[in-house]
């Protein structure tokens, strides 16, 4: 016979029903769960065995129902319980702490996909005492043959005995306020809803229905408050001093109020959300909140919900965290295809590099283009299908979470789905284990030369980027220059899919970093492990910050410079230094440009021009650099903290991984060097053609070569397309993203099905405008760059408008590194400490907090807050309240 504390023994789920079953998910989402056992369902069926006659009764229940219910419950209640039965009950109520508790039925029946027994079986609240815990038990157990148990068996045909039947055994939790929540509507089934219904003190008054509850209606999406009702509440239900629960009566003064006031709905749509994305269907939650806490006492599959409103269809969950990085706000079809094109071809050459066999190979196919989703113009990750390319390398439950870190993901993709997740299959287990020892092989052979492969590939990479960068192709015949952006597609693809394998040597080594950071330093600051892993001081991406500053030191130096770069309109700076005779800035920013035109904002989305194009930017970024406070020496405070607290050999093992980590960061941020170059190549290639398209009069401007897909521009030079509607395409196409332009896009999403259709994008919780203000004093996010700073908040979603202050950006791209050096803060909504910018504040010793959820919903530019990059708090002081520091 069998107790088990559910989390520590994973394999006794199912012996346990279905209630325990879903509290051991939900403990392993890492959501708050009362302290809790289980009776297996084999205790249940010995004491069957000892009941007399049970079977014959169960015969006579088709004609008398209720007369054999009350039967079996007294044979049941005078069978005598044998001590080899009673010790796991006791065991379990021990397990689950003792004291007050909760005696639930867990039937193996319940919540199936076609009978859900939804309250067949019977709960006792309040038990206290060991003896009357066996006693709640068997009446559990006599609930599997209750008159109404009874009655629902012979009205879906089934069997009278009961499979099984497990015995849940929770500690009560003496709560203040307590509901349900359903993460669908549960009378109409539609999915961009959440139903909240609460009452003061236990959920019995719920749960029974005499108490009329209040209730809150949330936005699936988001969270949002979108409605709520007061209920009477006239009474609360609390723990009886014998046992048991009684009725009190409510003071007038609070059911006048909101018991949902006393809750954090946020917190409770956040647990709501990623249990129902666990269990892949609309839950029904029983909740409770005690001292501040937020517990979750068990969920269900919501059974009211109309069968045809279930989700349907192949899993889809999109996510925009890091892709935001690089393509923000409305993206153009030309970007989205031409990145989706080169994701799926760069992520195959990877896995070629890595011998994946060709059978394998050809099973990609399936999937890998599909690695990026575009809706209502905005470029997601289709989610799932990135897991999936983690399972090629080795240590795939380790690279998963350090996935999810260094995407800056909110929330974890559950065990469920990702434990189902392959990339390809194989016919035999000894075809697998062949290819494994293959790939695995290889893999760490390139982990090992990884540094030597990253300066062979950025040798050639300059070698090819030399050819494309020195030629005219405004002056080229279009064909050639089409011919040209093929080549470059191709030459590049087929080298940089092998370079794919540094994002694999960093997570793996940052794995090996954060575990021994956690094992030999357990009381380090949560910022240690991304301060440790600074790429160093001489990291290519800096470069522009510092040129930035060492422009607006000469400036400085000159008063009248200074006048004239403040006062002049940005386009008309550059005459107006030439008249004045100030050629060396004016060669200084050539330089610049020269150098690092292509690092701009947006600078990998192909329809914005870069610093060679506009260099007006550059005169709006570098008036902010006048701005900026004196520069100051930050020191290394991981390197302070580690010579305090680590030493001898553990040292050395830390900063040999650590160095190896900081390496590969810094190859990283040449590759995205790299890549920037690369787009910058094929902007000027489009804008050629766009202009070629233009003359010949298929579009009314040349950017409107932005607004086709890549498969029609390719059609348009090859002889595939209708060539006469590329007008009408541009035109509707422009309408399009007119109309998206007005809408707020959720930063996460499921789909099911078909994406775009059956509701799906109704529930994902797109809105039009901006969300507006709750009015929270603090915020938290992930800690990135420690320091602490008070002063004038700038939200903004361009860099060029940055005028000093703390940054609050709900993304970035690396076109914002030349920002910092006016910032005295850097706040990102969506982003992980692995974003680029992220890691040059490191290195320009800025404050920065990141995954600051709803950072710019509840800043806006003007506010005071004091913000600790060290702990990831931000707080919102008034106006009047402290000074720039």
């Amino acid at each position: 016979m069998s107790t088990v504390a559910i989390e520590t023994d994973v394999t006794k789920w199912r012996a346990m029903g279905a209630k325990a079953s879903n509290l051991a998910a939900m403990r392993n989402l890492g959501v708050h769960v009362p302290r809790w056992s289980a009776v297996s369902s084999d205790v249940f069926t010995a004491f069957l065995e000892r009941v007399e006659g049970i079977d014959v009764l169960l015969t006579q229940g088709t004609e008398e129902p209720e007369r054999v219910a009350a039967e079996v419950t007294r044979r049941m209640r005078a069978t005598v319980l044998p001590d080899h039965l009673a010790d796991p009950i006791q065991a379990a109520y021990q397990a689950a702490g003792g004291g007050r508790v909760a005696v639930r039925s867990s039937g193996l029946e319940e919540d199936g996909d076609r009978y859900s027994f939804a309250g067949q079986f019977d709960t006792f609240l309040n038990v206290s005492e060991a003896d009357e815990v066996l006693d709640r038990v068997k009446d559990c157990w006599a609930s599997a043959f209750s008159a109404r148990s009874l009655t629902y068996r012979l009205r879906n045909g089934l069997p009278l005995r009961a499979t099984g039947m497990g015995v849940l055994i929770q500690q009560m939790v003496r709560s203040e306020v307590s509901g349900v929540l359903f993460t669908a509507d549960p009378a109409t089934g539609a999915g961009d809803r959440y139903v909240v219904s609460a009452v003061y003190g236990l959920g019995e008054g719920i749960v029974s229905g005499a108490v009329d509850a209040d209730t809150a209606t949330l936005e699936a999406a988001t969270g949002t408050v979108l409605a709520t009702e007061l209920g009477d509440k006239s009474e609360r239900y609390e723990p009886a001093a014998g046992g048991g629960v009684e009725a009190v009566e409510v003071p007038d003064a609070d059911r006048a109020q909101l018991s949902l006031d006393r809750v954090d709905l946020g917190t409770l749509w956040e647990a709501g959300r990623a249990i129902s994305d666990a269990f892949g269907a609309p839950q029904d939650i029983e909740w409770a909140v005690a001292d501040g806490q937020l517990w979750i006492l068990q969920s269900r599959p919501i059974t009211t919900v109309p069968t045809a409103s279930r989700p349907v269809g192949e899993l889809r969950i999109w996510d925009n965290s890091n892709i935001v990085e690089s393509f923000r706000g409305i993206t153009s079809p030309l970007t989205f295809t031409f990145a989706s094109t080169v994701y799926g071809a760069v992520y195959e050459s990877y896995a070629r590099s890595l011998h994946v066999p060709e059978k394998q190979l050809a099973q990609m196919h399936e999937w890998l283009p599909a690695l990026l989703g575009s809706f209502h113009g905005r470029v997601y990750y289709n989610l799932i299908n990135w897991y999936r390319l983690q399972r090629i390398a080795p240590f795939y439950d380790v690279n998963r979470k350090l996935l999810e870190v260094a995407m800056g993901v909110d929330e974890a993709l559950p065990d469920e789905i990702a434990e189902g997740l392959y990339p390809y299959e194989f016919d035999s287990a000894w075809q697998r284990r062949r290819a494994r020892v293959v790939t695995y092989t290889t893999f760490f052979w390139k982990y090992l030369r990884m540094d030597r492969d990253v300066t062979r590939f950025v040798a050639y990479f300059y070698e090819q980027y030399a050819i494309f960068d020195k030629r005219d192709y405004a002056a080229m015949p279009a064909d050639e220059v089409y011919r040209a952006f093929q080549d470059l597609i191709r030459s590049l693809n087929r080298r940089w899919g092998p370079m794919q394998m540094l994002d694999s040597t960093i997570l793996l080594s940052m794995g090996i970093l954060t575990m021994l950071g956690r094992r030999w330093l357990p009381h380090a600051p949560e910022w240690l492990t991304w301060a440790a892993a600074r790429p160093g001081a001489d990291v290519e991406s800096a470069e522009p910050a510092r040129e930035l500053a060492a422009l607006a030191a000469t400036v400085k130096a000159d008063d009248e410079l200074r006048h004239l770069v403040t006062e002049t309109d940005p386009a008309a700076i550059p005459g107006a230094l030439a008249a004045a005779g100030h050629t060396t800035l004016l060669a200084a920013v050539d330089a610049y440009v020269e150098a690092h035109g292509y690092r701009s904002p947006d600078e990998l989305k192909l329809e914005v021009p870069d610093l060679h194009e506009d260099p007006s930017s550059l005169y709006l970024m570098l008036r902010d650099a006048l701005q900026a406070p004196p520069e100051t020496t930050s020191g290394d405070s991981a390197q302070e903290y580690l010579d305090q607290h680590l030493r001898g050999p553990r040292r050395w093992i830390y900063e040999l991984t650590r160095r190896k980590v900081s390496r590969s960061l810094a190859a990283r941020e040449r590759l995205r060097f790299c890549r920037t170059k690369a787009f910058g190549s094929a902007k000027r290639m489009l804008r050629a053609l766009g202009r070629h398209l233009q003359q010949v009069g298929a579009i009314e401007r040349f950017e409107d070569v932005f607004l086709l897909r890549l498969d029609e521009l390719a059609g348009a030079y090859e002889g595939k397309i209708a060539h006469d509607e590329l007008r009408d395409i541009v035109a509707a196409r422009r309408r399009t993203q007119d109309r998206q332009a007005t809408m707020s896009a959720p930063p996460r999403f499921r789909t099911y099905g078909a994406p775009y259709w059956e509701g799906n994008l109704e529930a994902a919780g797109w809105s039009v405008g901006r969300a507006t203000r709750t009015g929270v004093g603090e915020l938290r996010g992930t800690p990135s760059s420690p320091g602490v700073t008070t002063g004038r908040v700038v939200v903004t979603t361009r860099p060029q408008d940055v005028n000093g202050g703390i940054i609050v950006a709900y993304s970035t791209d690396p076109g914002w590194v030349a920002a910092l050096p006016s910032a005295t803060g850097l706040i990102i909504e969506r982003g992980s400490p692995l974003t680029h910018v992220a890691i040059v504040a490191r290195e320009l010793g800025v404050p920065t907090i990141v995954k600051a959820k709803g950072a710019t919903q509840e800043l806006e530019t003007g506010m005071t807050v004091r913000m600790d990059g060290g702990t990831g708090t931000i707080t919102i002081l008034n106006d009047t309240e402290g000074t720039s520091a």
